[in-house]
């Protein structure tokens, strides 16, 4: 049975939950695939309730581990309350995969005959809001004087297609690798003698993604974060895990007031 985060479905009609914290620490934290809510009025866009289980809704763990992280550092962060099978918030608006018509292999009958105006209400009613929400986190952080290093959270799965993914945990980048760089080296060496992605599962540096509209735009350092699923579906390991980025990350972060 399809069983939504309860932290994402508290107030349905709020595209954005936002999390505060110290805005002066200079890093801000970004989850967007954090839910796989749908609200009402949109029916579950026509797809079976099986399928808001899989990442094609959301990024499985991924919120827990942003959530925890932003707590263990005091730093602010920023989730989406929607499914990316609604409108994708780590895409450029030109995207063809903005809105997705097919995920693998299920099909989204409430986006096959979506049009043009279709999408622009769908950005009014959930991507703009995401996107005011980091632009506001952002300027706290630079009223402040410390222009905040961005972080984005997400999980990818173990397998793709029947391909195992050897990775436990991948670094993606652009040409700006100074935030992802040290990040790579340190869990590299972790003691858990952990598989790192350099770049991996994916390739970085997407055009109109979240890292390019809010980052890249801006000359902030930046990196997205991708931890393979199985490691961070319970609480067990959402806590190692965000235990694990926020040692790492410390020391990269101004002092607390």
């Amino acid at each position: 049975m399809f069983s939504p985060d309860p932290a994402t479905t508290l107030r349905p009609e709020e595209p954005v939950e936002t999390i505060d914290g110290d805005p002066a620490r200079g890093l801000l934290i970004l989850c967007e695939h954090a839910s796989n809510h749908v609200p009402d009025d949109l029916d579950r866009l026509g797809v079976p309730e099986r399928e808001f289980s899989r990442h094609i809704a959301y990024d499985i763990g991924a919120a827990a581990v942003t959530r925890r992280l932003a707590a263990l550092l005091g730093v602010p962060a920023v989730l989406t309350r929607f499914s990316r099978l609604i409108i994708d918030p780590n895409r450029g608006r030109r995207d063809p995969t903005l809105v997705m018509r097919l995920s693998d292999g299920a099909i989204v009958p409430g986006n096959a005959r979506i049009d043009a105006a279709g999408i622009a209400e769908r950005i009014r009613r959930f991507y703009a809001p995401f996107d005011r929400a980091v632009d506001a986190g952002v300027a706290r952080a630079e009223a402040e004087g410390s222009p905040p290093m961005i972080l984005t959270m997400h999980s990818f799965t173990p397998f793709w297609r029947t391909i195992a993914r050897p990775w436990q945990v991948g670094v993606l980048y652009d040409r700006d690798d100074r935030m992802a760089r040290p990040i790579i080296d340190a869990l590299i060496r972790d003691p858990a003698g952990l598989c790192v992605g350099d770049n991996q599962p994916y390739g970085g540096g997407l055009p109109g993604d979240t890292i390019d509209r809010h980052a890249t735009a801006r000359g902030l350092p930046n990196a997205l974060i991708e931890i393979r699923q199985d490691l961070i579906g319970g609480p067990e390991g959402q806590e190692e895990w965000a235990q694990r980025f926020a040692a790492l990350l410390r020391p990269m972060l101004k002092p607390p007031a």
